[in-house]
């Protein structure tokens, strides 16, 4: 099994990828965080993550997981 690398893809895939995986909802329980709980929009939340250190690792922890 090849293991997933952040090499050459974008936040925006990222977070494309992990909604529709996990849907709004599900993405919001696994990272608490408020840009995916009230009112969720990729670009409302690349908005937060690309300001937000802390929670941009995260997202890229769980892309890199599943």
């Amino acid at each position: 099994m090849q293991k997933k690398t952040l090499d050459g893809v974008t936040l925006e895939t990222i977070l494309s990828q992990l909604v529709d995986q996990y849907g709004w909802e599900d993405l919001a329980a696994r990272i608490q965080i408020r840009c995916f709980i009230s009112d969720p929009s990729i670009k409302s939340s690349l908005k937060f993550l690309r300001k937000t250190p802390w929670a941009r690792q995260k997202v890229e922890q769980l892309f890199l997981e599943c």
